[in-house]
């Protein structure tokens, strides 16, 4: 590093050559700026030294320098740069600008000197931009402030000015209302009567299309109704300057108008609202122009989808015009006409998947999907279900093959309304099993491959006797090597949502063709083969061994022998088959096997590969399964496993930044391994398949965590600070998920290294540090979260580590943990307002009801996990967290309103529940405001809701003691209202029929004085035995054993008149084996029943012996003998 005084001197030395740079004369100036766009590394190198040295000694100069050349320079090439490098010194919002380091005389004079370059006449329209660009981020930052007043007026009167000002204008004014929106809401009027003056058909077309991107820009930014009311007339000119770019054969200009009204039509649809019939028609018939650009016509589609899509802001809009659905519909499936005969593709001479695909095809494909999950199946199918049996029925093969790719597409956003059609659809793709055309029988496949994933596990369950003979005889097609590879491949979906007990009877069948592709020369054909295999195996477990002795050795042939570089696939899916196998069949069927595949993986881990060879990633996925199966056995591995993985799982996210409109943008159009993400005015591409191989070592890490415990002791300090930044990586969500699983994993892992004393001198010290480290970093990264879904695997987590960690969490993370739940509640409650809003739309409809619906159960899993967090936190510190309980209290009885949902309430219940079973003497003083609420809840409609509400009323009787007393005679009205309910014992009620049965037996036990026993424990008796909550059940039985143990007057009742009851219940948990009942309280009724058998009267015992069932009474009479 420099010290002080040579930096000094440098600068000294350096200054004659500052003067020069920084002087009246341009040429020097200009010369520094050709160096800094030089292609040599060196020249541009030292030019950036030079100009930084400028920015820090004489900023003035150098920003008026650049002003200056921007200016008045003849050089494009100098004016372009000098916008560029003027843009980021201005920019407040950049760390390195020099705006506020400027003199006030440097700030008028370059404010100036901007105005006047906007006058200037430009050719240029990069130059134009990159200087509209300086323009409105200088100004963003100044106009809130009123630092520039006399930008606005000049923007707002430039129609009277040249047309390239009035273009600039309308830019900039484009961009403010990006980053400034607030400074344009005043001008209103002003601002509508330039943008009506500026899409006339007067004005030139580049000025239309500024206005138009204007207009969609300000458009965004107004929120009240009224607003977007007033700018409703400007709709029907910005749709002009489309049709007339059209039909004036300017299709470059209409392409840019149809991108910016799909931004309009994505981000603010209400807009369209009034003249939808109108813009979708317009669009729908540049769509149908097959004589346009096919980039023009996606883009007319694209606006459609734009507007299905934009559910949050107009649910159901689109869904007002079935017409126009069914005018798409038909567009989309006449583009997948557009497909090639490739006769090298069905040869599986190429690897490519979408051999004679063209865009059109392409484009339909992706829309058919995106239209089905936007609208849904009410919609979709019944327009699909017109046009694909004219399409099935029609000679050309192209139509039949389209008609199948459409029924793929459309499964997953139609599977609820297919699926009960489920026989029309399966035999619609099975006839064209035998259809003369290969590339009709692959699209065949295809779809039920498709339909094997989205409407499973219906499919499986019904069609399995129709699908499976026709997938097996598929792969007879030697002709077609591409349809054999493909039917191997719906083997896999099919069996992946597969029962063992659904696949085994033709495990035979399957087991034999596939072994028989294995041996066939075409390698896509084995690969197939290989991955059905796995997948085969993984579905039919331990049925899988009797194929074992014949599978395992042409598996063990391919990893040996398949090494040449065109054979890596294919000795990698080897890989995925072996360890899948193993795992099927277990550890002791396949040990000795295991060691010689460990032994090949071994060699191969320490071989240097090529960038493109999957070996690695398969490699990776394999030692996870083997571990897997092999279980504690794997240790020995694990420091050749280790090093690679941690490697993948470090992968730094491929990201190349650029601005939205900058000229090098990347291509995003063919690169399908790049994912482009765009925020604000940046665009950021990300190399998918660096995030890919980072999420699956993620996952890895967590799966040896899981499965060798203890074991994984010597790598919890290099795996924990790999993962725990990983649980805010935003470029991924799988990387998340996976790191979020992993944290109670290696924390648990670190506990019983330290309990079982394999922790090398490690004490509970060492579980302290890593909980200190994961658990305030768990809460952060909920803080941050964007994904509901996410939010509830956060808390998941989290409840795992509260309930490891146990008391070593100290007081300030139980704060910080409830002041995030806290905010949990806020945020949650708040989107679900939100939805709420977004139901009163005048659009909304039965199926946007349906996509709400799946929002809100998403909502509910966060509050499920909320509530199971709070559980642990009392349980863990029972009294001493009532502190934290009473700043929650408020937020958990708002939860119980009966304005919030059934789960809502049934967790707030499930929370107060908690509190009295944990804090028990501590916790009276909740009960007034809390049991009103349980007893209130007895009645509910949702029977989970009266579940957690008797089981709380039960708690209050045990521990409540006198709290209790006063609410005894509600408690047994409510309880007694829900035993006798008509249809207590229906599977939906009968956990809430338990409870309160357990309940009421509560009572009995702890509050006799207050009750009429000779009435209460009869009734209550009459309920026995419980079999559903399995948990209760326990506790009743017990409970009934002691009172008969005690001989319990009032239960046995005059005469001993209940014990035939009794030995009746005794009779039915004995039969249930250990399900009702622990073994303690087993072996106790079964001396109770031994007793009673010696002194009751020989009478008594046979009417008693007389009322059980005949299997009953064989159960009891071994048990007794």
């Amino acid at each position: 590093m420099m010290d002080r005084d040579s930096e000094e001197d440098m600068s000294e030395s350096d200054e004659p050559q500052l003067d020069e740079i920084l002087g009246p004369d341009p040429a020097p100036f200009e010369s520094l700026l050709s160096s800094l766009m030089s292609s040599s590394n060196q020249d541009r190198s030292e030019a950036e030294s030079v100009f930084n040295l400028c920015k820090n000694q004489d900023p003035d100069s150098l920003a008026l320098k650049l002003a200056n050349i921007l200016h008045s320079s003849p050089s494009a090439e100098l004016r372009a740069m000098s916008a560029i490098l003027l843009r980021k010194q201005l920019s407040p919002s950049d760390p390195s600008s020099i705006w506020r380091r400027l003199s006030p005389s440097t700030h008028s004079s370059l404010k100036s000197l901007l105005l006047s370059s906007l006058r200037r006449d430009d050719s240029s329209k990069s130059i134009s931009r990159k200087l509209c660009d300086t323009v409105a981020e200088l100004a963003s930052a100044l106009l809130p402030d009123g630092a520039w007043p006399d930008l606005l007026p000049l923007l707002l009167r430039s129609s009277a000015e040249s047309p390239r000002l009035h273009e600039s204008a309308l830019l900039i004014l484009a961009r403010l209302s990006q980053f400034a929106p607030d400074c344009l809401l005043h001008h209103l009027p002003s601002l509508h009567s330039l943008f009506l003056q500026s899409l006339s058909p007067s004005a030139f077309s580049f000025v239309r299309i500024a206005a138009l991107s204007a207009a969609v820009s300000f458009i965004q930014c107004l929120s009240a109704p009224a607003d977007l009311d007033r700018f409703q007339d400007l709709l029907p000119p910005m749709m002009q300057t489309l049709s007339e770019a059209l039909n004036s054969g300017q299709e470059a200009t209409a392409q840019e108008a149809l991108e910016l009204l799909v931004e309009l039509a994505g981000a603010e649809p209400r807009f369209l609202r009034k003249q939808l019939s109108d813009v979708v028609g317009a669009m729908l018939q540049i769509a149908e122009a097959e004589e346009l650009e096919d980039g023009t016509r996606h883009l007319a589609i694209e606006f459609v989808i734009s507007l299905a899509e934009a559910r949050e802001r107009a649910p159901g809009m689109i869904r007002k015009l079935p017409e126009f659905v069914g005018r798409l519909f038909a567009i989309l499936m006449k583009m997948l006409l557009h497909l090639d005969d490739d006769q090298a593709w069905q040869n599986a001479e190429t690897e490519e998947e979408d051999g004679g695909e063209t865009s059109n095809y392409s484009v339909a494909q992706e829309c058919l999907d995106r239209l089905a999950i936007s609208l849904g199946g009410n919609t979709i199918v019944p327009v699909a279900a017109e046009l694909l049996p004219v399409y099935l029925s029609a000679p050309e093969w192209q139509k039949h093959h389209a008609a199948l790719i459409t029924l793929a597409q459309i499964a997953e956003g139609c599977s609820k309304v297919m699926i009960k059609n489920l026989e029309q659809v399966v035999t619609m793709v099975l006839n064209s099993f035998q259809h003369p055309h290969p590339r009709v029988r692959w699209a065949a496949i295809n779809a039920i491959g498709q339909l094997s994933t989205d409407l499973g596990p219906d499919l499986q369950v019904q069609y399995h006797q129709h699908v499976l003979p026709a997938l097996t005889s598929a792969m007879d097609d030697f002709q077609n090597p591409r349809v054999q590879a493909h039917a191997a491949s719906a083997v896999l979906n099919f069996s992946e949502n597969c029962t063992s007990d659904i696949l085994t009877p033709y495990l035979d069948g399957i087991v034999n063709k596939l072994l028989m592709l294995l041996q066939n020369g075409k390698q896509m054909v084995q690969e197939g083969a290989l991955t059905a295999l796995a997948s085969v195996a993984d579905s039919s477990q331990e049925h899988f061994k009797t194929y074992y002795d014949v599978v395992m050795p042409y598996l063990k042939a391919i990893l040996m022998k398949a090494t040449d570089k065109s054979n890596r696939m294919l000795r990698a899916k080897s890989m995925e088959c072996i360890s899948l196998v193993g795992m099927a069949v277990g550890k002791e069927k396949f040990r000795d096997d295991a060691k010689q595949v460990m032994e090949v993986l071994m060699t191969l881990q320490g071989t240097p590969t090529e960038a493109d060879d999957p070996t690695a990633s398969y490699m990776l996925q394999a030692w996870t399964r083997l571990c897997k199966c092999l279980g504690q056995d794997f240790l020995p591995y694990m420091s050749v496993v280790m090093p690679p993985l941690l490697r993948s799982a470090q992968l730094k996210p491929d990201v190349t930044i650029t601005s939205v409109d900058s000229d090098d943008d990347m291509d995003e159009s063919d690169d399908e391994s790049i994912e482009t993400i765009t925020l604000g005015d940046k665009r950021i591409g990300i190399k998918t398949s660096v995030l890919e191989e980072k999420a699956t070592a993620c996952n890895m890490l967590c799966c040896y965590a899981e499965e060798l415990k203890e074991g994984f002791y010597p790598w919890i300090d290099e795996v924990a600070p790999t993962l725990v930044p990983l649980l805010k990586f935003y470029f991924h969500e799988e990387v998340r998920k996976a790191a979020i699983s992993a944290m109670p994993e290696l924390l648990h892992s670190a506990k019983l290294a330290v309990e079982k004393g394999l922790a090398q001198g490690h004490d509970e010290s060492y579980v302290k540090r890593i909980s200190d480290y994961i658990i305030p970093a768990l809460v952060e990264a909920l803080h941050k979260e964007p994904e509901t879904e996410i939010c509830a695997n956060i808390l998941d987590s989290l409840n795992e580590c509260i309930q490891i960690s146990g008391l070593l969490l100290d007081e300030s993370q139980v704060r910080s943990i409830v002041d995030e739940i806290k905010r949990v509640i806020t945020a949650s409650s708040t989107r679900k307002i939100e939805r709420a809003e977004r139901a009163k739309a005048e659009d909304f409809d039965a199926e946007e009801g349906e996509l709400l619906k799946e929002e809100d159960e998403q909502e509910e899993e966060v509050f499920d996990q909320v509530g199971e967090c709070l559980g642990t936190l009392l349980k863990t510190f029972k009294a001493a967290f009532l502190p934290f309980f009473d700043e929650l209290s408020s937020y958990i009885t708002l939860m119980a309103g009966k304005d919030k949902s059934p789960e809502d309430r049934r967790i707030a219940f499930c929370i107060f529940d908690d509190v009295a079973e944990q804090c028990r003497e501590a916790a009276l003083r909740y009960y007034e405001t809390y049991l009103p609420l349980l007893m209130e809840a007895c009645n509910d409609e949702d029977a989970d809701v009266r579940q957690a509400a008797a089981y709380g009323i039960g708690i209050c009787a045990e521990f409540g003691g006198s709290g209790f007393k006063p609410l005894i005679g509600e408690a047994l009205s409510r309880l007694n209202f829900m035993i006798r309910e008509p249809n207590a014992l229906h599977p939906d009620n009968v956990m809430a029929y338990d409870n309160a049965v357990s309940a009421l037996g509560k009572i009995c036990q702890f509050h006799r004085d207050r009750i009429d026993a000779s009435q209460v424990l009869p009734a209550w008796l009459s309920c026995l035995p419980i079999k559903a909550d399995l948990m209760e059940a326990k506790v009743v039985h017990d409970q009934l054993c002691s009172m008969v143990e005690r001989s319990d007057m009032e239960l046995l009742g005059p005469d001993n008149q209940y014990l035939p009851k009794i030995v009746h219940v005794f009779a039915e948990v004995l039969c249930a084996g250990k399900d009702l009942a622990t073994e303690q309280t087993t072996n106790r009724m079964i001396d109770l029943l031994r007793q009673l058998r010696q002194t009751l009267p020989p009478s008594a015992l046979a009417s008693t012996w007389s009322s059980l069932q005949p299997q009953q009474q064989i159960t009891l009479q071994s048990i007794l003998s």
